[in-house]
């Protein structure tokens, strides 16, 4: 299945409807989701000591911005990474406790840039939260009054987030290329590291106009979803750890089968999560996303589905302070739009899509099989 043709279908579907501190569990002959997510965030609590020496010099306030990366880089699903690791075993085994070292330190690059990402995606929807805690804007904001300095409180806080997204990035381009690779290898995946990157900034940029604009249909939607998330949690992802074991166009063509509509898929569930989530389990506000005022495809298929006046109080009411009432309001209209069952519809195309792009892929069935998982936990979350 091609990325154009899973766009195509997307599009018409839519329009019908272990704790320990080891860097490296090579040899162990299974794979422990949780040592590995152990093992990554080693890797980059390592890597950020590091920084935090070459910065030391810098004082306090170098300190206080390395607490901030950490506490963003800290917690979290890691897709990404997961991707990254199954994108490189899709091509080849792991052959040392040195490569797998290594490769840790690609994966941990994609959570740098999902953090720094995170930084500047909240700096720009105005939200006051991340998984629980203060948004670093708001982190640093509060700094600012608590100790009763000069000046504007919100402009430092934005520029304090500004600057912590930028060596978020910066620190993962460094990562990837001091992974341990050699160059025959980090030189391919950094031409899909590259691409990645300005995917996402184009796609944020593409998302930013759109709520500036206060329309967006739903293939409009559909794009921003695509390049400011779906391409880069787990397409790029696998394509950077192929690319890492020396895997060819075509290899990443069967991956971009799989990766894209699964991308698509969680991304999806990611928007519905945005209206419909727990507060107490995604550490977001109820109705995040209208709070914001989000264009998502869910919104944009609830307007198309409901009748000119209903619609009209959904529009106008999209990015305003709302209570717990008014949320819940605009639920019941997006549920009674037939939006919510259309976009699970999708959800469940784009996911048996992906699987038999798998199915078919010239790939090493453990990673076949670690793949599935993966598409499972992805689409199915409550978080």
């Amino acid at each position: 299945m091609t990325a154009v043709s899973s766009r195509q279908t997307t599009v018409a579907t839519l329009g019908a409807v272990t704790a320990d501190s080891r860097d490296s569990t090579f040899g162990s002959g299974t794979f422990d989701p949780e040592d590995f997510r152990v093992g990554l965030q080693n890797v980059i609590d390592k890597f950020l000591d590091e920084q935090a020496a070459r910065l030391a010099p810098l004082g306090g306030d170098a300190t206080r911005l390395l607490a901030a990366a950490r506490q963003a880089v800290s917690g979290g699903k890691r897709f990404r990474a997961a991707f990254c690791y199954w994108g490189f075993r899709s091509v080849s085994a792991l052959t040392s406790d040195d490569e797998e070292r290594a490769l840790l330190r690609a994966c941990a690059s994609l959570e740098l840039l999902h953090a720094s990402a995170l930084v500047h995606d909240d700096y720009m929807d105005a939200s006051d939260t991340r998984r629980g805690k203060p948004a670093p804007h708001r982190a640093f904001e509060a700094d600012h009054r608590a100790a009763d300095w000069t000046g504007d409180p919100r402009q430092y806080g934005a520029a304090a987030a500004i600057l912590l997204g930028d060596l978020l990035l910066t620190w993962a381009d460094e990562l990837l290329r001091r992974s341990g690779f050699g160059w025959d290898r980090i030189g391919p995946a950094m031409e899909v590291f590259d691409i990645c990157r300005s995917e996402v900034v184009a796609g944020q940029f593409l998302d930013v106009s759109v709520q500036a604009r206060g329309r967006a249909d739903v293939e409009t939607a559909m794009t921003v979803l695509r390049y400011k998330s779906a391409k880069y949690s787990i397409e790029r992802p696998l394509h950077v750890g192929a690319s890492l074991a020396g895997g060819g166009e075509e290899v990443l063509a069967s991956l971009t089968g799989f990766g894209l509509p699964l991308g698509e898929a969680f991304q999806l569930r990611d928007d519905q999560l945005g209206v419909f989530g727990d507060p107490a389990v995604t550490g977001k506000p109820a109705g995040d996303d209208l709070i914001e005022g989000k264009r998502t495809v869910l919104v944009a298929l609830a307007l198309d589905g409901l009748g000119a006046e209903r619609a009209d109080v959904l529009h106008r009411s999209l990015g305003k302070a709302l209570s717990p009432d008014d949320v819940a309001e605009l639920r019941t209209l997006i549920v009674d739009s037939g939006a919510e069952q259309q976009v699970e519809a999708v959800i469940d195309e784009l996911s048996r899509l992906s699987l038999t792009a798998l199915e078919t892929a010239e790939l090493r069935d453990e990673a076949k099989d670690a793949l599935r998982g993966l598409s499972s936990a992805a689409t199915q979350r409550s978080h």
